[in-house]
């Protein structure tokens, strides 16, 4: 028999959402590594550079497909015993990557990396609105300690595969994965409750999901396993930990850009600045391409932490009501598949399509997607009230 939980306090909220990202803050680095160090080592791990896209693609195409597991499991079993299984099992990937090879070796630990992923993240943010006081202030507190791990962990990685090689940085995140335990074991163990299961009805998708799907497929594909790539034939010596330290700046601009950008959203209106930033995107991914590496990363990298606050709001204004939350869900999905289908397409185009054309088409098609959230926008409120899904 189930049990209700208690209804939560301020200062418990506050515990919980912080042992939560802390949970999450430890496990994640491994995962955040190897996409820095598996395209540039995909030898060294025993697979071809498609091979490693796929494996970097598996851990968010598990997630799209098996989200609804595990929050059914989430709700049935609460947070403490959820995220201690997804804990340990973030260390037992930790340690396969540091010592397995191969595609078939490599490949059930991004699966099942990616519902480690799932129920730590929904964790996080379940604890960090039970209580509606104070829940903007908890989830920015969250968001920065998540992102602390990756920032902590890119550069050492960098230098350790520098020196070492890359197995040595793995098998160090699995410990640190071990520590998130602690953190796990002082999660509330309540369960929260098992809803009906929602009815799954495929609908087409709408301008916001074109876009959200070219900014995972961009940005969270092909750029991230690119920079890894195109950095090790332009700079064979230090690649590695220039690479590092531009993915490091990618967490540290979202802790610190994000907020900046909600705040221009505000005065310059949200579909107005993401058709602006879009467009400079599409610039930057240009240059990425024509050779301009670095510089076009760094562009890219502050460029994407300005855009992450924008697209709720945009929903939030044409979904009106109860439909919001799902709105905004199918959006996340949206970019996972963008996200997933981008290293996929970066280890089988890379070795042989020109970066120039590569980038070239994802930028256009990429500014596309923006303009037509803006033609979107001017449409009629009746029309748009057909046309959201």
């Amino acid at each position: 028999m189930s049990r209700t939980p208690p209804a939560p306090t301020p200062v418990a909220t506050d515990l919980n959402s912080r042992h939560a990202a802390i949970a999450l803050g430890l496990s994640l680095p491994a995962d955040v590594v190897l996409y820095l160090l598996l395209p540039m080592y995909a030898d060294q791990f025993g697979v071809t550079l498609a091979e490693a896209g796929m494996l970097l693609a598996a851990n968010r195409l598990v997630r799209i497909a098996g989200y609804g597991w595990v929050a059914r499991f989430y709700a049935r079993h609460g947070d403490r015993l959820t995220c201690t299984i997804a804990v340990l099992a973030a260390a037992f990937c930790g340690l396969g990557y540091a010592t397995l090879s191969g595609f078939w070796a490599l490949l059930p630990l991004r699966l099942v990396w990616g519902l480690c992923f799932a129920a730590l993240n929904l964790s996080t943010q379940s604890l960090a609105t039970a209580e509606l006081v104070g829940a903007a202030r908890r989830n920015g507190r969250s968001r920065a300690l998540i992102a602390t791990g990756p920032v902590l962990a890119l550069p050492l990685g960098a230098l350790l595969a520098h020196w070492a090689g890359p197995r040595v940085i793995f098998g160090i995140l699995a410990v640190f994965s071990l520590l998130a335990v602690l953190a796990a074991r002082r999660l509330p163990s309540l369960p929260h409750g098992a809803g009906q299961k929602p009815v799954r009805r495929f609908k087409r998708p709408n301008t916001l999901d074109a876009w959200s799907f070219m900014e995972g497929l961009t940005l969270d594909g092909l750029f991230i396993v690119g920079l890894s790539y195109l950095g090790k034939d332009l700079m064979p010596g230090g690649a590695v930990i220039v690479a590092g330290a531009l993915m490091a700046l990618r967490y540290l601009a979202e802790i610190l850009l994000s907020p900046v950008g909600g705040h221009m959203a505000e005065r310059f209106g949200a579909e107005r600045l993401l058709v602006s930033l879009s467009l400079a995107t599409a610039i930057a991914l240009v240059g990425f391409g024509l050779g301009w590496l670095w510089s076009c990363a760094a562009l890219i990298v502050v460029l994407r932490a300005l855009q992450l606050p924008l697209l709720p709001p945009i929903v939030a204004r044409r979904t009106p009501g109860p439909g919001r939350v799902q709105a905004l869900a199918a959006r996340s999905v949206w970019r996972d598949i963008g996200a997933g289908t981008g290293p996929l397409l970066a280890g089988l185009l890379l070795p042989v399509v020109a970066p120039p054309w590569l980038y070239g088409t994802c930028a256009v098609l990429l500014a596309v997607a923006a303009l037509a959230c803006v033609r979107r926008a001017s449409a009629p409120p009746a029309e748009a009230a057909r046309t959201t899904g």
